[in-house]
């Protein structure tokens, strides 16, 4: 099962006796292989000696790979358990922390550790209250159709959605030393807007993190921590087939309802300083890799191609921003702390009750866009 994974992986790991070893396939995009092995090494030194033998592949690509619905036919072969940064419903992907907590040195996004503070400091210098009264989004909008349809949202002569949309161009910042893309001074509007990309966008996180209310677009795909937030708790739900409509009720309600605004606005931010926290993300993946390591069935050896990996091998001939980042997420030692205990699994009952109380709150929204259409109709476009 394991090996049927190697087609569509990047990397195969191989941890015994508590040293890592990876062959590598092919090339990942940017930095993602490096930055994904670097985040599991300094999880090694966080907790030497707990993490159990293992052998796994790792795709680091957008799209999810392994469809449910080929192995659900008669005869069909086991899903190969194949991990990767994102999962959906139809897939079976096995999701993990995406690279960009230990760093994205292409476009000079600082591990998480160091920007999850300087969010929270930049939130500090503007209450809500004083900042622009619209939705904001800046990105790349070529990268899916969702993101091209929303630029329609965008201030106009003729209509105002309450939508402050910005493309942002990667190779312009990048020559011009990312003056225009630093995330902690992008906390300046009552409201962000979350939007998919090619998949999911690592942009979520950054996003939450604003204190601003997340006018969430109804995403397809999840990453590992997404699915426990509640919509009108951390988030306010927006509709993907009338973004606009639905962009510019949103903020008209939270600026009619500045209270109950902010509440949300900060129950994300908190959600993103308490539960991500760095601990927690090592946390996450010491349980996941130990419990996939329960399923083996046999003993993990290392492949004659592998190399062993280490901090200091991976860091030493590193250079720029990358071995930067390097230093400023490495671990310094072993935990004091052992690992937070995992918490029960839901019963299908309690799932079952979590998706209809999330069904509930969407439905909700839905209701009070449809009531302030029907009393704005002279507004409708």
């Amino acid at each position: 099962m394991v090996m049927a994974g190697k087609s569509n992986a990047d990397f195969r790991l191989v941890i015994v006796d508590g040293r890592a070893y990876v062959e590598t396939y092919r090339e990942s995009f940017q930095s993602r292989d490096t930055f994904t092995l670097w985040g599991i090494l300094q999880m090694l030194r966080r907790y030497p000696g707990k993490v159990p033998d293992l052998d796994l592949m790792f795709n680091c690509g957008d799209n999810t790979v392994t469809e449910t619905k080929f192995y659900r036919r008669p005869n069909a072969p086991a899903p190969p358990p194949l991990f990767r940064y994102c999962g959906s419903d139809a897939s079976l992907d096995i999701v993990f922390p995406d690279w960009s907590f230990w760093g994205w040195a292409e476009i000079n996004i600082k591990p998480w550790e160091t920007l999850s503070k300087e969010l929270k400091k930049a939130n500090e210098k503007l209450k809500w209250s004083k900042r622009e009264p619209y939705a904001y989004w800046k990105g790349n909008p070529y990268v899916a159709r969702t993101r091209m349809d929303m630029l329609k949202c965008n201030v106009s002569e003729k209509q105002d959605w309450n939508a402050r949309i910005y493309k942002q161009d990667w190779i312009k910042e990048q020559k011009e030393g990312f003056k225009q893309s630093n995330l902690a001074s992008q906390c300046k509007h009552r409201y962000k807007i979350y939007v998919e990309g090619h998949t999911w966008s690592v942009s979520e996180k950054y996003i939450l993190a604003c204190d601003s209310v997340t006018l969430l677009i109804k995403p397809y795909y999840y990453d590992f921590y997404s699915r426990g937030l509640m919509p009108l708790i951390h988030y306010w739900p927006v509709n993907n087939n009338d973004k606009c409509r639905s962009i510019k009720h949103a903020v008209d309600w939270g600026n009619t309802h500045q209270k109950e605004a902010q509440e949300i606005g900060k129950a994300a931010n908190n959600f993103l300083q308490e539960q991500l926290k760095m601990d927690y993300v090592y946390d996450y993946m010491f349980h996941l890799l130990s419990e996939y390591a329960k399923l083996l069935k046999y003993k993990p050896t290392v492949p004659k191609n592998a190399i062993e990996l280490c901090s200091e091998v991976m860091a030493c001939p590193a250079e720029g921003v990358i071995k930067k980042f390097m230093a400023e997420s490495m671990v310094k030692g072993p935990s004091d702390a052992i690992p937070c205990n995992i918490p029960h699994p839901l019963s299908p009952a309690d799932v079952h009750s979590l998706l209809v109380t999330k069904e509930k709150s969407i439905k909700q929204v839905e209701s009070w866009e449809k009531q302030y259409w029907n009393k704005n109709k002279t507004k409708q476009h």
